[in-house]
């Protein structure tokens, strides 16, 4: 789905998902969380693309947090919905067979480092400021704050952010574990796209199955979480994709995948 909040581009089998509300730093509000829902759902669908970027329009923000004009008036039902529709995204990212990167071009505070934190990794520009502010509203994270983050950096780290709403800048959020590598701003669209073009070279099955067992994983007990690892390692030798990289191994050429 492409609507005028979410726009949509799939370059080599990378669908580039750009949040298009840059008067209003890309906020989330109600329509764009119902329209970026529709246009995650197309795009893992789409047998053309093997590799998901979500970012934001124009140079200041991937998406500054909820629409607050939106929130002020919120009962606490509605409040509840708005919630679950956001976490509901979330748990739908996480879940994803495509990979997801997250290229943050500019701030990424409230829901927007709560979508950030749902894909599988961050590239962030140097640019870029990270943080969890809703206390200064006095209000707390609704989209996964409270639960992605501490299983990402531990829980005193997170508490540190979330209590304190400070905003760290790209390298200090790199420091924190929370993103992965910070560019120039003029270099942040190439890079994810090395990443996300390296990444399509390979057996998306096994891509998917390898995401599928840590996102699984780290639910479980480590025994639970290593049974289902070998299940899915099993799983995979069904796959022409298997026979493919071995046999390409073996005879020293280059693999050619087919989602197989």
């Amino acid at each position: 789905m492409e609507n005028d909040y979410i726009l949509v581009e799939i370059t080599d089998g990378i669908g580039w998902l750009k949040i298009n509300r840059p008067d209003s730093l890309n906020a989330l509000n109600s329509e764009v969380v119902a329209s970026l829902e529709s246009a995650l759902r197309d795009l893992e669908q789409n047998a053309a693309v093997k590799v998901v970027v979500v970012t934001g329009a124009g140079e200041k923000a991937f998406v500054a947090g909820g629409d607050i004009k939106e929130m002020a008036d919120m009962t606490s039902l509605a409040a509840r919905a708005y919630a679950r529709k956001g976490q509901e995204i979330i748990a739908y990212i996480e879940k994803m067979h495509k990979p997801v990167i997250a290229a943050v071009n500019g701030y990424a505070l409230g829901g927007g480092l709560e979508l950030a934190l749902a894909c599988d990794f961050i590239y962030a520009s140097e640019k870029a400021k990270l943080g969890l502010p809703e206390v200064t509203l006095g209000v707390i994270p609704g989209f996964g704050g409270t639960q992605n983050l501490p299983r990402l950096i531990g829980p005193n780290k997170a508490k540190e952010l979330i209590f304190s709403g400070k905003a760290l800048s790209a390298q200090q959020a790199k420091e924190w574990g929370i993103v992965n590598e910070v560019f120039p701003a003029e270099e942040l669209r190439a890079k994810v796209m090395e990443i996300a073009q390296a990444i399509a070279r390979n057996g998306m099955i096994a891509v998917a199955s390898a995401k599928e067992s840590i996102v699984n994983g780290l639910n479980m007990t480590k025994d639970n979480g290593l049974r289902c690892e070998s299940s899915l390692f099993a799983t995979l030798f069904t796959t022409e994709d298997q026979r493919e990289g071995m046999q390409a191994f073996v005879a020293k050429r280059k693999a050619e995948f087919k989602g197989k």
